[in-house]
């Protein structure tokens, strides 16, 4: 048996929406992301496991929850786990990383045998479609002269902050611009319904879109490079995003516009082309397993998740009919757990750090949207109270996201509702306990939260290390 290539492209913090095939009705956004779709399958309701980068590609190497892999925020696994490249390396398959190689720690746990950090100026700060497809080709080289299958992580930096054009960027990157093909300006796009329609809003999604359109070239620049080395139909190729968008209410949360990802996958001769699933529910923790199947090993190993390789097959499966997501904590250790259960229709989020005086802190409260609500809540109340509610929460939301994607009304306290919150509620509880969550209240165990204080310590020890240089 001819054991297939895989290669895997991450965009950073690209909403589903933001992709064409996906409903985005911007002009020729992801043309690229497009036509990869009409080659293969594509998910409408595909998760990652939680909404923030470090953490969500662990969970897709893991196979497991963030609190079951040792890494519930910016923070190393658990060293003892296998991971998804380990397995393939030691049945002679040949590692590629591209890009947020400090995303995937410790570096040695994932036996990488090609590693660039396309972060480097010299690379395009992680943003040059150029550059991936050159070094796409490079590491398809390799693994050819090494007569090995291959597994390629290609993780853009694209669409995530400094955006395209920004003056963010003058401060980020040393006074210089990236370059974009595209700069869409701010009347031509779209604002999501889960933001005010202002001109400073406009302006950051104009620079945020041009950095989608930017990740879909280097999507075509990925996919070119598997196409002149003569591997396309032996390449599974999975296009995907490690969460929604940096702006309030999506990245950092578990909101639908924060975990739902635009799940493309294409293997000539075994996935079906211009195929859509609409029907069942597919998370972050069923990618190692749904891998491994698809190369034919039989490791026995402990995951949270299942294959659903049938599903990409086009096959029935049982049992894909729900998602268990969560939130943990910030890159700046704010401690911030949520959980969430969703069906295809509903969704349900326990917000345990929400007390009426904690805030919500993150990244997107950097920007000039977040600033934008402020300034105009002062004579807009209703911009001011979603501007309170993202900053204050509560302790329970439920929504109908099929009805309100944007988890603008909150269904929590309306009586008719009452019962089918409580039956999720129950879920989430049993999921809770099954998977050992730390949050449960019938975990005892302290782990987590010392695992979180011990990080907590290096980066203030190495914050006053670099302070003294």
């Amino acid at each position: 048996m001819l054991r297939p290539n895989i290669v895997m492209i991450l965009a950073d913090d690209l909403n589903y929406n933001s992709v064409g095939c996906f409903g985005c009705p911007i002009d020729e956004i992801t043309p690229n992301i497009d036509r990869l779709a009409s080659e293969g399958i594509k998910f409408e309701n595909a998760h990652v496991t939680i909404a923030v980068c470090q953490p969500s590609r662990e969970s897709l190497l893991t196979g497991l929850y963030p609190h079951n892999n040792g890494a519930p925020g910016f923070m190393p696994i658990d060293d003892k786990l296998l991971t998804l490249t380990e397995a393939l390396s030691s049945s002679g398959y040949y590692n590629g990383i591209l890009g947020k190689v400090d995303h995937c720690t410790p570096i040695d746990k994932y036996n990488w045998d090609f590693i660039i950090d396309t972060y480097e100026a010299e690379n395009g700060r992680g943003r040059s479609p150029y550059i991936y497809g050159k070094l796409t080709a490079q590491f398809i080289e390799k693994a050819q002269k090494e007569g090995k299958p291959f597994f390629l992580m290609a993780n853009s930096h694209d669409p995530h902050r400094p955006f395209a054009g920004s003056d963010d960027e003058l401060t980020k990157f040393f006074g210089y611009h990236t370059y974009a093909s595209r700069n869409y300006m701010p009347e031509e796009i779209v604002v999501p319904g889960f933001l005010p329609d202002l001109p400073e809003i406009r302006k950051e999604l104009a620079q945020y879109y041009s950095s989608c359109h930017r990740f879909d070239e280097m999507v075509g620049e990925v996919l070119r490079s598997i196409d002149n080395a003569g591997e396309k139909t032996n390449t599974l190729v999975v296009c995907m995003s490690d969460n929604g968008m940096a702006f309030p209410f999506a990245k950092a949360n578990c909101y639908l516009n924060s975990t739902k990802t635009p799940f493309i996958a294409r293997w000539p001769g075994k996935i079906k082309p211009n195929t859509c699933n609409t029907e069942n529910l597919i998370n972050g923790i069923d990618f190692m397993p749904t891998i491994l199947e698809a190369v034919g090993l039989d490791i026995k190993t402990e995951c949270d998740g299942k294959s659903y390789l049938p599903l990409l097959l086009g096959e029935q499966q049982e049992g894909m009919d729900v998602a268990f997501t969560q939130f943990n904590l910030t890159s700046a250790f704010n401690l911030l757990p949520m959980r969430c259960v969703q069906t295809k229709q509903y969704g349900y989020i326990l917000n345990t750090w929400s007390n009426g005086a904690k805030q919500y802190k993150n990244e997107s409260q950097s920007g000039l949207t977040f600033n934008a609500m402020k300034e105009a809540g002062i004579l807009d109340p209703e911009i001011a109270k979603r501007t309170d509610y993202f900053t204050y929460r509560c302790r329970e939301e439920f929504y109908d996201f099929s009805r309100d994607p944007d988890a603008l009304n909150n269904l929590i306290d309306i009586p008719e509702y009452a019962e089918l919150a409580e039956q999720f509620r129950n879920m989430l509880r049993d999921n809770m306990i099954r998977t050992n969550d730390p949050l449960s209240y019938t975990n005892k165990d302290n782990s987590y939260y010392d695992r979180i204080e011990f990080y907590k310590q290096k980066l203030t020890d190495k914050t006053t290390e670099l302070s003294k240089m």
